[in-house]
């Protein structure tokens, strides 16, 4: 690490891809020592050096596992980085100051599922976790996208859930306050995490509705009513159904043009 960061905040980033940094700098390590910081940094309590042997080297023996540690830990040494860990003779902690991205984003989501339904989210409310475009933009993002480690997909899915269900939350409560373009960006980062999860496309649809955007609801029902058809011989659930009821292209008339105030009849069921 280069000398003019030495007191610079040093920030570990596991979301959309492990990045540290120290300051603006970005600090590279070993392959090797990327897995060790991002085990600790996913356990803000710190973890016993046992447990980080265990789950890093699992196909090894205990002492060749415990060896790899060391080896790691010299390796991150070696980069200039002893200001990343506190290294105890049982347990490895990420250091006092040390920045996570995922700790702070984690309790945001975590405080939306607890939290009343208002007053809505961006309130100044000292009760309410304040969300905007920036905290949307957290929550779409994968943890430790590429890494194929057992403990690091554990991890990953736990977040996934949790991420999807802040998100929708999200959006149904920014429908409810009128929010209606941060409704549509929460909504539409739960389908695009996971476009076959169908409470994502109904937060989505019913964000367009709200807003009175009743081709973009429609389109996204029929996107998603072939999707799940092709991909899982589903049909869409008789909520979802609901939900489009009604939206149709008014009929023509013999001339050809739209009747003018023909009321909407329901979308015809798969």
């Amino acid at each position: 690490m280069p000398s003019r960061d030495e007191g610079a905040t040093l920030r570990i980033a596991l979301l959309g891809g492990f990045r540290l940094a120290a300051g603006d700098v970005l600090v590279r390590i070993p392959a090797g020592s990327e897995r060790l910081l991002a085990y600790v940094a996913l356990r803000p309590g710190g973890v016993a050096r046992s447990t980080v042997a265990e789950n890093l080297w699992p196909d090894v023996s205990e002492a060749r596992a415990h060896a790899a540690l060391r080896s790691a830990l010299n390796r991150l040494r070696g980069a200039g980085c002893r200001r990343v860990l506190d290294v105890g003779p049982a347990e490895l902690a990420l250091a006092e100051g040390v920045a996570v991205d995922l700790h702070g984003l984690r309790s945001l989501a975590r405080a939306v599922l607890d939290g009343p339904e208002s007053p809505p989210p961006g309130s100044r409310d000292p009760g309410t976790p304040h969300v905007g475009t920036r905290e949307i933009e957290g929550l779409s993002q994968d943890l430790l996208p590429g890494w194929c480690d057992e403990w690091a997909l554990r991890e990953a899915e736990e977040w996934r859930q949790l991420r999807l269900h802040a998100l929708e939350a999200l959006a149904h409560r920014f429908v409810g306050t009128r929010h209606f373009a941060h409704a549509v960006s929460a909504a539409g980062a739960a389908v695009r995490a996971d476009p076959l999860r169908e409470s994502a496309r109904a937060a989505l649809i019913a964000a367009h509705l709200a807003e009175g955007n009743q081709s973009e609801a429609l389109r996204e029902f029929r996107q998603y009513r072939a999707l799940l058809r092709s991909e899982l011989g589903l049909r869409p659930t008789p909520e979802l159904l609901g939900l489009v009821a009604g939206l149709r292209p008014a009929a023509r008339g013999v001339d050809g043009h739209r009747r003018r105030g023909h009321a909407a009849v329901t979308v015809r069921r798969p």
